[in-house]
């Protein structure tokens, strides 16, 4: 049976994951998992053109696999919008098999050579929430939408890292907690757009909004992917 280019990368990921919390995502560990499989390495560097990099956003993306697949299996239809938010956002620290895994990628992607990849990621992570849960939304709302959650899922994964409570109980807590204040933001902004006193000042801003359009996507991978539109 032939192996496929990402069969080798998961094969590579897999090795490297029992190095990452003694050696972190670094050249190290990534030299420790060739080595392992035993892999030629002008094919590594075609697989992994970055290294450690490479497969550190690969471990992302499986994570965010993972929660996707659990999102769609788990019955959330009886329960309100922001729960179903909040349950996507715990299934994706939960798909995370060690903490430390997480931790050693924000010392890296804290780099500022890797933080717009740090960036990417979790923006992403937040785009495929949003899209798994059904969003539609395809003007200035999916921006905003997708900024917002990846605010509530910084914060939260912070939160999660130094969180060493039963079950992660304080981190769900605190999860609970962001998404009730972003809410209450929504809840005032409403408020305020249907105010008549506010609507002259409003005009130009909400004109303005209503020319922005969501990216196309073609492809199914990248969040945002753009394309001419007609």
């Amino acid at each position: 049976m032939t192996t496929t280019y990402e069969d080798a990368k998961q094969q590579l990921l897999d090795a490297m994951l029992t190095h990452v919390p003694f050696d972190g995502w670094s050249e190290t560990s990534f030299r420790a998992a060739i080595e392992e499989c035993g892999m030629d390495d002008v094919l590594v560097r075609a697989i992994c053109p970055r290294g450690a990099v490479d497969l550190a956003l690969t471990f992302h993306a499986r994570g965010d696999a993972v929660m996707a697949d659990r999102l769609k299996t788990e019955d959330l239809g009886d329960i309100k919008f922001r729960d179903r938010i909040a349950a996507a956002v715990r299934f994706r620290l939960q798909a995370v098999p060690d903490k430390e895994l997480v931790r050693r990628g924000m010392t890296m992607f804290s780099l500022p050579s890797h933080a717009a990849d740090g960036a990417r990621a979790v923006w992403q992570t937040c785009d495929l929430i949003w899209d798994t849960l059904g969003d539609t939304s395809d003007d200035v709302n999916w921006y905003t939408k997708r900024a917002t959650l990846s605010g509530v899922y910084s914060s939260t994964l912070l939160f999660w890292l130094g969180d060493d409570s039963p079950g992660n109980q304080k981190t769900w807590e605190f999860l609970d907690r962001r998404i009730d204040n972003v809410m209450q933001f929504e809840k005032l902004k409403g408020q305020v757009r249907d105010n008549p006193l506010f609507r002259p000042f409003l005009a130009v801003p909400n004109w303005l909004a209503g020319q922005v359009k969501a990216p196309a996507k073609t492809h199914g991978t990248l969040p945002g992917f753009l394309t001419p539109r007609k």
